[in-house]
């Protein structure tokens, strides 16, 4: 995995060396390289089973009953409106800064690549393109379970989720942004980038193309030929 201080983000923030970032983006661009941003949970890294360990350790810890067959079905949204659901509103800081600190040493190490998603990355750096991961995790976690994946990206940011994404991409000249939730459909639209769905989350194909995602894949095998035809205009693949 790359150095990621290079190109990295924090929310809003740009990187180190934005000059540096922006002249490889538009000579990238002006090349006809893509730029592809990729959401992480459900997208590239299947973190379900790393998820539901945390919460089933929070069950423990406090006696709270936690279904985590229900918390897996609906990753993507910031963490504090699932804990939310479990948790009183006056302890949902202190949960969710618990779940936070255990997270590295339980769900990392349970957390598995998705179908397709190092051929993903590696076919926008075939054709001379840039990756960014953009994901709603916190930007240590989202750093750590790319590294343990060994996925070869270009940047991270981690803690936005939905449009607050749309930054980051923007920053990056992501010209496609991929994911599996209806709010990675409004991130792209906030970068003002292609949204390419993937149904590998808790919506399917219909519910995708119904929010509005220009492309929609049945998940990230599907995406290196899509690829191909970028940045042709966007079709939707059933």
């Amino acid at each position: 995995m790359p150095d990621l201080d290079q190109t990295n983000f924090t929310g809003s923030e740009r990187s180190a060396e934005p000059d540096r970032t922006a002249a490889v983006t538009a000579a990238a661009t002006a090349a006809g390289a893509p730029m592809v941003g990729f959401d992480l949970d459900l997208t590239l890294a299947d973190t379900r089973r790393g998820i539901a360990a945390v919460y089933d350790a929070l069950a423990a810890e406090t006696g709270v009953p936690i279904d985590t067959d229900l918390v897996v079905t609906r990753i993507g949204p910031p963490l504090e409106v699932e804990i939310g659901y479990w948790f009183p509103p006056e302890e949902v800081p202190a949960m969710a800064a618990r779940y936070r600190a255990i997270y590295r040493d339980i769900a990392v190490p349970a957390t598995v690549l998705m179908p397709g998603a190092v051929a993903a990355v590696q076919a926008v750096r075939d054709r001379g393109g840039r990756t960014i991961v953009v994901s709603g995790k916190n930007q240590a976690d989202t750093e750590r379970t790319v590294g343990f994946l060994g996925l070869d990206v270009d940047a991270v940011v981690g803690g936005v989720f939905g449009s607050d994404k749309g930054v980051a991409l923007r920053d990056f000249g992501a010209g496609a942004y991929v994911g599996d939730h209806t709010g990675d459909v409004d991130a792209a639209r906030a970068a003002a980038a292609v949204a390419v769905g993937v149904a590998t989350g808790a919506f399917d194909s219909a519910a995708l193309a119904a929010y509005g995602a220009d492309v929609v894949l049945p998940d990230l095998l599907a995406f290196p030929d899509w690829l191909g035809g970028f940045p042709a205009a966007p079709a939707a693949v059933s």
